[in-house]
């Protein structure tokens, strides 16, 4: 259905980054935000970035975040016209986005039957099969008795993967390599499965053992028009997180970028889509490409796209919400240049990346050029364990590639998040790895290259350096005399201060 009400309020139904990064284009629009925050995020940027701001009190995410009548009757409250859910918590619950619009608000995504569809692993493969498309050959059936499904991994042959039918973020999924190893994966699978979306049905699938991650972002109007806004490769990842996202993919020429895009638009075509989305493909070596899921939402990595084709995606998905007809045509969208994108967590990489904690002292800022930070804190603020890990994106835009990923190792020389333990170096080394240049971005990557990303040892001069750059800044920060008693303590405190 059409809105045609122009939207003058938008009520947030998400926190941190992506909440200002929304805010950002409403400020450009003329349109007034709403934000929400826990009693744990009094401090926090978004807490208090909206024209509104309400707090959700404290408790579990399902008192918070995920509790959907909360946010509606204060959305309702506040008098907003629409809900934007970002991406993650509620941005692809089908029942979240009907109770907004049931309530008489406009949910700034797909309509619920589109989420509903492609958000089951099961009825999607069937109905991108219906229109044509690719699918990994595997078994999508109902029949989940152990011995039927012994038999149809044996027809697809070994190497497999078990995928929860209900699920993402790796979590119910397993590489099996032989038959021998079926029945208890598939248990571990199901039972993980079962534990994190309440739903133990699987799928199986053909394992590509060299695939590249390929995604291609699409955009629609209610008044049938169906764009692609080209394609990400984000095959850089880390228990199936991505870590490393750019565009356009070095594994794509343009004969191939046609066939994945024609076939993206022919999945929004065919389910009569509306509003931002990403079609998730698997390209193998030989070319082949295969479709893997649909996101029926914004994406993380959705700034790489923003800065290749000069387009707001957040700005395109509120005109669609209102019933606008996008005010361009398919021939007029351009790659421009490249762009990458990593993701900044707090976390040891070097200490089988363990989750770091505390009060971040110093962010820092970027002097390079035609590079962007997305990020939902600021110095001061404490990094707990109650939420994603993610404290920024760290985007960079260069004529070509070798120019984008140098602007980008540099930049990380710059974002500091001094305090805190991050994987700055650690995307520091990836993109500077010569392999990585080359482009040989597998899905593997990391675990093929996890000698060469360890870190080097310091020299000792690089760590005198350390020590004296550490002191001086204490020192001109607080006009007195430092001392050390304990070198573990420096090193805590020069952890993300400068790759040295």
């Amino acid at each position: 259905m059409t809105n045609m009400k122009q939207i003058k309020k938008i009520f947030i139904a998400n926190r941190g980054e992506i909440a200002l990064r929304i805010i950002k284009t409403c400020k450009e629009m003329g349109i007034k935000t709403v934000t929400i925050y826990t009693d744990e995020e009094k401090n926090l940027p978004h807490s208090l970035a909206g024209d509104e701001s309400y707090c959700l009190g404290s408790g579990p995410l399902s008192e918070t975040y995920l509790n959907q009548d909360k946010l509606i009757t204060i959305a309702k409250k506040a008098q907003a016209d629409a809900i934007h859910p970002g991406y993650g918590f509620l941005s692809e619950k089908a029942i979240f986005a009907k109770k907004v619009e049931s309530n008489g608000l406009i949910f700034i995504g797909p309509d619920s039957l589109s989420i509903e569809l492609m958000g089951d692993k099961k009825t999607s493969k069937i109905k991108i099969q219906e229109l044509g498309v690719p699918s990994i050959p595997g078994y999508h059936g109902d029949n989940q008795e152990l011995s039927n499904l012994k038999n149809e991994a044996t027809k697809i042959g070994y190497p497999l993967l078990i995928k929860a039918s209900a699920g993402g973020g790796g979590k119910g999924m397993r590489i099996v390599e032989q038959e021998s190893e079926f029945q208890s994966a598939l248990e571990a699978a199901k039972r993980e499965s079962l534990n994190a979306f309440g739903d133990d049905t699987v799928l199986l699938e053909k394992y590509i053992t060299s695939p590249r991650h390929i995604e291609i972002q699409v955009m629609s109007d209610t008044h049938g028009q169906h764009f692609h806004l080209f394609e990400r490769e984000c095959s850089i990842q880390r228990r199936y997180q991505k870590i490393v996202e750019e565009s356009p993919s070095p594994s794509v020429n343009a004969e191939l970028r046609e066939k994945m895009t024609a076939a993206a638009i022919a999945i929004t075509r065919g389910i009569n889509y509306r509003g931002a989305g990403t079609i998730e493909l698997i390209l193998d070596t030989d070319g082949s490409f295969y479709f893997l899921e649909m996101n029926t939402r914004l994406q993380v990595e959705h700034p790489v796209t923003e800065m290749v084709i000069g387009l707001d995606l957040v700005k395109l998905q509120i005109l669609v919400a209102q019933g606008d007809k996008l005010p361009f045509k398919q021939e007029d969208l351009k790659q421009n240049g490249h762009a990458i994108e990593v993701r900044l967590y707090a976390e040891d990489p070097d200490n089988n990346f363990l989750p770091s904690t505390g009060i971040i002292k110093s962010i820092g800022e970027t002097s390079v050029l035609h590079t962007r930070l997305d990020c939902g804190y600021v110095d001061g603020n404490e990094v707990s364990i109650s939420f994603d890990p993610m404290l920024a994106k760290l985007i960079a835009w260069g004529e070509n590639r070798n120019v984008a990923a140098k602007s980008l190792a540099l930049a990380l020389d710059e974002v500091l998040f001094l305090g805190v333990q991050t994987n700055r170096d650690y995307l520091k080394r990836i993109l500077t790895l010569p392999e990585y240049l080359e482009g040989k971005t597998y899905t593997h990557f990391v675990k093929t290259y996890e000698n060469k990303l360890r870190p080097q040892e310091k020299s000792k001069e690089a760590k005198a350096l350390a020590i004296a750059a550490f002191l001086f800044s204490q020192k001109k920060s607080s006009n007195e005399d430092v001392s050390i008693n304990n070198k573990t303590d420096v090193w805590a405190a020069l952890s993300g201060f400068r790759n040295i």
